[in-house]
Parts: structure tokens; C-alpha cells; sequence
């Protein structure tokens, strides 16, 4: 299997909308290769897309576990943590993005956003 091919298909499946068409490219890829940090990122978006919610946290808790600073993943790692209704596992991992990446407007809506759920779930 030529690996760099089917990672590029899966990418133009994603970004064509059609996240699950990517999962079925991805899986093996990332099997393959399991340190390769770009295919693993886009498995997770699109775990995180097809709401695979659990299996897009796995592939996060990796990349950041691999790589603390990897701001991109944090911030997703919140994402999935926010839709997961765990709003303070979320909101350590959205201040640690936005604290990387302050100028980054989805960023810094995200951590708003769930702060206030945190506040109000008190």
C-alpha cells in the first residue's frame, strides 16, 4: 500500500466533507505508522467530525502526550472534552491553547465558552 497516496486521498475526503471516507483511510495508516503525527491529527478530526468522540480523544491524548506543545491538539482535545459535556477536563486543555496561541480567535471563543459553562455548572 503506498501510504503517502491513501493519507492524500483521505485528505481530499476530508476536506471534500466526507470525514468517514477519511476514518476508513486513515485507520490503517495510522496502524502503519503510529508516529506519524499528521495522520494521526487528521484521524482525530475526523473522529472529532463523524462524533467519535472517544476515539478522537484517544488519538489527541497521544499527539499531546507526544507533543505538550502542540497547541492545535490541546485546543481540539478541549473541543472533544466541551462536546463530551466534561467541561473541566476541557477547560485545561483550551487555556493551555489559548494561552500558546492567544491570537487565535476560535481559540479564545472556545475557552469563553466553556469557562462560562464551568461557572455556571458550580
Amino acid at each position: 500500500m503506498d501510504l503517502l497516496a491513501e493519507y492524500r486521498r483521505a485528505t481530499m475526503y476530508f476536506e471534500m466533507g466526507d470525514p468517514s471516507g477519511a476514518v476508513r483511510l486513515l485507520e490503517p495508516i495510522v496502524a502503519a505508522e503510529p508516529g506519524n503525527s499528521s495522520v494521526r491529527q487528521l484521524l482525530a478530526r475526523a473522529y472529532f467530525q463523524t462524533a467519535q468522540l472517544g476515539r478522537a480523544e484517544e488519538q489527541l491524548r497521544e499527539l499531546v502526550d507526544r507533543d505538550p506543545s502542540d497547541h492545535y491538539a490541546h485546543h481540539v482535545l478541549g473541543r472533544t472534552l466541551e462536546r463530551l459535556n466534561r467541561y473541566p477536563d476541557a477547560l485545561r486543555h483550551l487555556r493551555i491553547a489559548a494561552a500558546m496561541h492567544s491570537t487565535n480567535d476560535d481559540y479564545v471563543t472556545a475557552l469563553r465558552r466553556v469557562e462560562s459553562r464551568v461557572g455556571n455548572d458550580r
